[in-house]
């Protein structure tokens, strides 16, 4: 057999398609809407490789028309936890035996089907999935997937070629052994990449996963798993259960051979999960490694000499795009009383161009949450705004779910920094702004250190380059990913590897070599040529 040191491709992030009028690549995907509108799939699990079907089916219906179904999806129940442990079992030593370079060639192999001919369709599931528009579902489900998929492996490559060096008449070598036993990967409904990225990122170093996707994204977990089979990913790689989050959990987490978990989703999930553990972890042959990214409650704070358009325009992106459901997505913002008057005038005149309704008409910037819980969660945070004395909607305020989940735009201004929507998590279209005085900003630097448990994105805007230092030191632990004059959302995978501390979760830099050496157990190799054959040393030799 042919041996070499292999260099893979060197990743570039994969461009963002524009999709204008009569472009290719809108033609192409307004195809692949109708298409998927048209019909009602049959979506089964996928363990050890077959498809495999419950009695128990459930429809899935875009956010923004949820009176339309495009699926059934079947549920599992404990049996098939257990079976997709058993399948991710019995591959492990092969695919840990397979030589990294096949491993590689699977997950670029990945990355190119969804660059060509998958793009339209995993694009327009996860808009009609998870009802995000056009824009939004190509730098997610398309661009970012892609991106994950080529820098992941090169990062790989990158972590295989870190070795030791050697004293003479030895050899040092270091090797990067995948976990011992499976890993759980459990996804978030809201990033297609990232639901793709939880179970093939520990798959890349070349372990075992049983992954359960949330049940708002069956439908583009379904695409990506075509994907991942189409490139060659061998049975019992990975393994797609669908069943809820106990269900999994109660199995999982009780048994010997759980390795680790990839987790995006609720700081409370997380916290249990982490207890779960603790209270489990003598039985658990290994301990387990624990990767997660929960939420945030993210901030813009703006000093007296930032430009008010540039805020404006980073609170409405910010706060607005994608409905708000994104965990780096701006939710409080600290203005200045200098500022105030003019920022607002310009977010209001965004938020009256900004057009709400279906992912189907590509001019809408605005679509609908989720479900209906994620709906009546938001509608009483901006019912409890309508009736507080501190707080006033200066902008939206309205919701409808009689024909999607629609929640309009909404500006909460709040004479209290502390009230609940500057300190909870909403995870929909609420920003609330709190205006401080102009003379106050460093007091300001700390009330938004200490406001949020979380500690996820943050962003400052200043024309200042010693309140831009002062803010970046001030707030060295309030984000993870941390931006100056930007939009405290829209990280690149090679660029700003993603994660934040805290309550926020563990800060492992999805997107990051970081991220990747949480799915491997290194051992290290001495080997001496010609042994010693005397215990004595010489400083023992009598004088």
């Amino acid at each position: 057999m042919s041996k070499g040191f292999y260099n893979t491709p060197i990743p570039i992030n994969e461009p963002v398609k524009s999709y204008l009028p009569d472009s290719p690549e809108r033609k192409e995907l307004r195809k692949a809407i109708d298409a998927l509108r048209s019909e009602v799939i049959d979506i089964p699990m996928f363990i050890g490789g077959k498809e495999v079907r419950s009695e128990n089916r459930r429809p899935i219906s875009p956010p923004h028309d949820h009176k339309h179904i495009i699926a059934n999806y079947h549920q599992g129940d404990k049996s098939h936890v257990e079976l997709a442990i058993n399948a991710a079992m019995a591959a492990k030593p092969d695919w840990e035996a397979l030589p990294w370079e096949q491993r590689a060639s699977i997950f670029l192999k990945a990355a190119e089907l969804i660059a060509g001919p998958y793009r339209a369709k995993i694009n327009a599931a996860t808009m009609l999935g998870q009802s995000k528009n056009v824009f939004q579902a190509e730098i997610d489900s398309a661009c970012e997937m892609i991106d994950f998929l080529r820098f992941n492996v090169y990062y790989m490559t990158e972590i295989y070629k870190q070795q030791p060096g050697s004293a003479p008449g030895m050899w040092n070598r270091l090797e990067q052994r995948p976990l011992e036993g499976f890993v759980f990967a459990l996804t978030p409904f809201n990033f297609t990449s990232i639901a793709g990225n939880l179970p093939s990122a520990p798959a890349i170093m070349g372990n075992t996963v049983v992954w359960k996707a949330s049940t708002t994204a069956i439908y583009s977990g379904h695409v990506l798993m075509e994907v991942f089979r189409e490139a060659g990913v061998p049975d019992g790689v990975i393994n797609l259960i669908l069943v809820s989050g106990p269900v999994a959990g109660d199995t999982i987490f009780s048994h010997p051979d759980f390795a680790g978990i990839h987790f995006t989703g609720g700081t409370a999930v997380f916290q249990h999960i982490w207890k779960t553990i603790g209270q489990n972890i003598a039985s658990y042959k290994s301990y387990p490694r624990i990767v997660g990214e929960t939420g945030g409650k993210d901030f813009i704070l703006a000093h007296h000499s930032a430009d008010a358009k540039e805020v404006a325009t980073a609170i409405t992106r910010g706060a607005f795009e994608y409905q708000g459901q994104k965990c780096s997505a701006a939710s409080r913002t600290y203005i200045p009383d200098n500022l105030w008057p003019e920022v607002k005038e310009y977010v209001l005149q965004d938020l009256k161009d900004m057009t709400v309704g279906p992912v189907e008409d590509f001019s809408n910037f605005f679509n609908a949450v989720i479900d209906e819980k994620s709906f009546d969660s938001i509608a009483q945070y901006i019912d409890d705004a309508k009736e507080n004395k501190t707080t006033s909607i200066i902008a939206g305020g309205g919701y409808d779910k009689s024909q999607g989940y629609f929640v309009e735009p909404t500006v909460i201004l709040t004479e209290d920094p502390q009230y609940v929507t500057m300190c909870e998590e909403i995870f929909g279209p609420v920003m609330t702004i709190y205006v401080y005085n102009a003379n106050r900003f460093e007091e300001t630097l700390e009330l938004v250190d200490s406001t949020s448990p979380y500690s996820l994105t943050g962003a400052i805007f200043s024309k200042d380059r010693y309140a831009i230092d002062m803010a970046t030191k001030g707030l060295v632990n309030a984000a993870g990913n941390f931006y100056i004059n930007d939009k405290p959302t829209g990280a690149v995978v090679g660029q700003q590897p993603f994660g934040g501390a805290r309550a926020s979760g563990t800060n492992d830099k999805a997107g990051s070599m970081i991220n990747l050496l949480r799915w491997v157990s290194p051992r290290t190799i001495k080997e001496t040529f010609v042994p010693p054959m005397d215990f004595r040393y010489p400083f023992m030799e009598k004088d």
